[in-house]
């Protein structure tokens, strides 16, 4: 569900699962796999993406309330370790964002270290708070890296979608490009990041990066039990199972919107 190929000494990592590249158990666990292979393998220079029009449109909210929380128990733990994997990747991180970066999905494409676009209608943001489930640790602490505090209220509150226009205008994706340019764009400034000496780039990534680290490491063990909890609740459940009838009425099929 996230494929790999190495391409000019970029490592680019595709993921790919049902038409939006619903966020599973599978697809965070083979990221997380990835990762970590990637770390062992020097690391290389990282460009993240997604499969057709979605980079990734968030979490399956079906299998969450057909499986229920059992499930939950195994697939939040393993999404918020692959989140903050990939934040705390030492290498240089380009998100190529395809196209929807919802929820999860947005988060994963903050973590970059550069971010860039397709323009088009692909759209980004952070709906949790209107889908009815909190936000995990290290998500909270990859929004406050994104946004520099500024506008984080907002964008967790409101819980609304940005083009990637506006998303630029926020300082939330760094360039919008044309999609037939994307890969390009991403390969080239991949090669950039990765012509900075390695150890002064990663000295300066973890400085940056240290605070919301330590805040994972500090408060997450707590956040993320109280997190779970409400996640497996039954009025959680029916709150999701309300958000799908609301925003997607009778289809089917595997689409997301949670995170």
């Amino acid at each position: 569900m996230v494929h790999r190929e190495i391409v000019s000494h970029v490592c680019w990592l595709r993921m790919e699962s049902g038409k939006v590249q619903a966020l599973d158990l599978e697809l965070t666990k083979d990221l997380t796999a990835a990762l970590d292979r990637a770390v062992a393998d020097g690391p290389p220079p990282l460009v993240i993406t997604g499969t057709g029009s979605s980079f990734s449109a968030g979490v399956d909210l079906f299998r969450v309330v057909n499986e229920g929380a059992d499930y939950v128990r195994t697939f939040l733990p393993a999404l918020s370790e692959a989140i903050r994997k990939l934040f705390a990747y030492p290498g240089p991180v380009i998100s190529a964002i395809n196209g929807h970066a919802v929820a999860g999905g947005a988060l994963l494409a903050w973590c970059g270290d550069l971010r860039v676009m397709a323009d088009g209608k692909g759209r980004i943001g952070v709906p949790e708070l209107r889908v009815g489930v909190p936000f995990p640790a290290a998500a909270i602490a990859v929004l406050r890296f994104a946004t520099g505090g500024r506008g984080m209220q907002s964008l967790a509150y409101v819980g609304g979608t940005l083009s990637a226009h506006e998303a630029l205008a926020a300082s939330l994706v760094d360039e919008v490009v044309p999609p037939h340019v994307l890969v390009d764009r991403a390969s080239a400034l991949a090669a950039s990041l990765a012509s900075i000496p390695p150890e002064s780039f990663r000295l300066t990534k973890r400085a940056l990066r240290q605070p919301h680290l330590e805040a994972i490491s500090r408060e997450g063990s707590a956040m993320d039990a109280e997190v779970l909890r409400i996640w497996q609740s039954p009025d959680t459940m029916a709150a999701i199972r309300g958000y799908l009838e609301r925003t997607l009425g009778s289809r089917t099929g595997r689409p997301s919107g949670g995170r």
